[in-house]
């Protein structure tokens, strides 16, 4: 079970994978990894949240952590 809300969120966006992966300057293997609730760095976090449009302080609306 995933422990965030990021694939819900992208999905919501109605944005692919790809999409999020080439606006957070990651790869899409790491984007699929971290949907199913593999642990990434604070730096890749960081990357998607502002991806998603979000703001650092909204973190917790996708991550738990």
């Amino acid at each position: 079970m995933s422990d965030n809300h990021l694939k819900k969120t992208r999905e919501s966006l109605l944005m692919s994978k790809a999409e999020l992966a080439r606006a957070a300057r990651v790869s899409p293997i790491t984007i699929s990894r971290i949907e199913k609730g593999l642990p990434c760095r604070m730096e890749t976090k960081r990357k998607i949240i502002l991806a998603l449009g979000l703001e650092i302080s909204e973190k917790h609306k996708i991550f738990k952590d």
